[in-house]
């Protein structure tokens, strides 16, 4: 499919901080990459990895390293000079889990139940996010434009607040969110009138371009409409953005992905799932309605789907499919010319990252940083997901000889035990092999408690059953000789 490359405004990567952090000294590999493959900016989401203080020292992370102020400069230095403008993002509705979790601010929860949403009714809300935003910027200096996120906000509406709110006559649910966000946005602007502001657009999607209209938002933020499939609705976006300027909503940016979108816990990118999205966005820009001026788009890379869920793909695995997502921008098709530019420039073999070929190019002169760890981790992922991996499924032995009736009365023929025993033993140790292989070379561009964290929840759920039945065979094979008796191993004889 051919169309006109990304018409106008900025091409952003979006870098998700709050999960596996990269070390500084893989950003500073990370951000001339992406000015090179033709970013125009950075979108930083940094969660709790940013150095808050005073009161809101309590968000700064305990489990895993936060960016020091100094870092932060650093970040934007790096980002400067290759050319790159920064954008923070600083969440001011929904998705507040980093900061409601803690018991300090468990009051402005909009539902006891749920860590995400704001109560937008309570005067310290709204300090809450201005002090947030306040800090932000004091390390953000030179920034023109903030993200103040305000999308899922779930719930909203369920607090006893907002339902004793919600039962005055002439409020709805709307109103609730746009108020809220009105307030928000124009508070920041008093104090930062230079700053053009973005909000994602889902929370604005069910909204007629009537109340849009009246609320007050309209000359104040610039809505970024996001959808990460590859089928993206190119009809149905369009109508959207007909109702946005119809609303007064004309300055609009797009958010597409190139990783984090698949899946809640994938962890191999697939660079052609993410291409096909960016090719339905073209397509919308191609068709965009009279008056809607187009400011850019942002190419979200999630690494968690919120501050509680497990990790996604880690960035060196999604750096194929970043790669050929802005050369599909920027051509206006991923062609097989497009897709050599990408591997040339990656020095990698194809464009899919489960595909490629190692590289005998060693790793301090790899022009596609982190790729031995993205190998390490397509080839432990593909392990961990064999047949051979579903061993008491698929075991004869254990399938015939140590079923869940064999477990819990704990009878077993020793003979056939010591079969289990030895080929899940030899299965341990080499997918062990393999994990410690990972976890040294993440410690290269993440924190350890990041290879800790992408350990267990990734691998120790396919190993710790097979762990488990280890020490039950073991269990069961004591209780069933007699205690001066050891069990040969096969190839011995007595």
């Amino acid at each position: 499919m051919n169309v006109s490359p990304w018409p106008t405004g900025k091409k952003l990567v979006h870098l998700d901080l709050k999960g596996a952090p990269p070390r500084m000294s893989y950003m500073e590999k990370l951000i001339p990459l992406i000015a090179r493959l033709g970013a125009d900016g950075l979108l930083l989401e940094y969660e709790d990895t940013f150095p808050y203080e005073g009161d809101l020292k309590v968000l700064q992370a305990t489990d895993h390293p936060l960016y020091s102020r100094e870092e932060i400069k650093s970040i934007q230095d790096l980002a400067k000079s290759n050319g790159l403008e920064v954008i923070p993002l600083v969440q001011t509705f929904g998705h507040l889990e980093f900061v409601l979790k803690h018991r300090e601010f468990w009051e402005l929860r909009e539902a006891v139940y749920s860590l995400g949403t704001l109560n937008p009714h309570r005067e310290h809300s709204v300090n809450l996010v201005l002090q947030m935003v306040r800090q932000v910027l004091e390390l953000h200096p030179d920034i023109r434009c903030l993200h103040i996120g305000a999308d899922e906000v779930y719930v909203l509406g369920q607090g006893e607040e907002s339902r004793n709110w919600l039962c005055i006559p002439g409020h709805d649910i709307h109103q609730l969110f746009l108020g809220h966000v009105t307030k928000v946005a124009k508070l920041i602007r008093a104090t930062w009138p230079h700053l053009s502001l973005i909000m994602w657009d889902d929370m604005l999607r069910s909204i007629s371009h009537s109340t849009l209209k009246d609320s007050g938002l309209v000359e104040l933020v610039q809505p970024m409409l996001w959808d990460y499939s590859p089928s993206l609705d190119v009809a149905g976006t369009v109508n959207l953005l007909e109702t946005y300027k119809s609303a007064g909503l004309s300055k609009v940016w797009a958010a597409s992905s190139f990783k984090g979108s698949t899946d809640v816990s994938t962890c191999v990118t697939s660079t052609q799932r993410h291409v096909d999205n960016h090719l339905q966005w073209l397509q919308v820009a191609a068709a965009l309605p009279s008056g809607i001026e187009m400011q850019g788009i942002a190419i979200t890379g999630w690494q968690r789907y919120d501050h509680l869920s497990v990790l996604c793909e880690l960035l060196p695995v999604g750096l194929p499919s970043l790669a050929s997502c802005l050369e599909t921008l920027c051509q206006g098709s991923f062609s097989k010319e497009s897709q050599t530019k990408v591997t040339e420039t990656l020095g990698i073999s194809t464009v899919e990252v489960k595909d490629i070929v190692s590289s005998p190019c060693a790793a301090s002169c790899s022009p596609y940083p982190g790729q031995r760890l993205a190998k390490l981790v397509v080839e432990l992922s593909e392990l961990l997901q064999s047949e051979e991996l579903r061993f008491q499924d698929t075991n004869m032995f254990v399938k015939g000889w140590f079923t869940p009736y064999h477990r819990r009365r704990k009878i077993i023929n020793p003979l056939m035990g010591q079969q289990i025993q030895q080929h899940a033993a030899a299965l341990l140790t080499a997918v062990e092999l393999k994990v410690e292989a990972v976890r040294q070379e993440m410690v290269t561009y993440f924190p350890e408690s990041t290879a800790l964290e992408w350990i267990e929840q990734h691998v120790s759920v396919v190993l710790d059953p097979i762990r488990r039945l280890l020490e039950d065979i073991q269990v069961t094979i004591q209780k069933v000789l007699p205690s001066s008796f050891h069990l040969l191993s096969p190839g011995q004889h007595g």
